[in-house]
């Protein structure tokens, strides 16, 4: 499917995730004015690991303790980097470039 044509809801979460692909989530990356890096594409591909094996995507403090373990430093310091790397938000910004539904009830803190 091509990107342009990704069916989206209103708040812009994909309807179809199974449809995602890495040009999807550069189109949303873009729509909110952001370069994806290597350090986006760690949490996204860590983001998408841990749904594809837990059955559910992580909340924020799932991808927190994986910075934590990744780069040895603390729960602060990697939520402060998260954020700086997604400044709209973990569910408005990273849930939605990785392709995840929009969750009912979510812990985004």
């Amino acid at each position: 499917m091509p990107q342009d044509r990704f069916i989206r809801d209103s708040d812009g979460y994909p309807i179809a995730p199974s449809e995602w692909n890495e040009a999807f989530a550069e189109l949303i990356a873009s729509e909110t004015g952001l370069d994806l890096t290597e350090s986006h594409w760690q949490i996204l591909d860590f983001m998408r690991q841990f749904r594809a094996s837990e059955g559910i995507a992580p909340d924020v403090q799932h991808v927190v303790e994986h910075l934590v373990a990744q780069e040895a430093i603390d729960k602060k310091i990697a939520k402060e980097f998260l954020f700086k790397l997604f400044p709209y938000g973990y569910m408005q910004q990273a849930c939605k470039i990785a392709g995840f539904q929009r969750p009912r009830a979510w812990s985004t803190g």
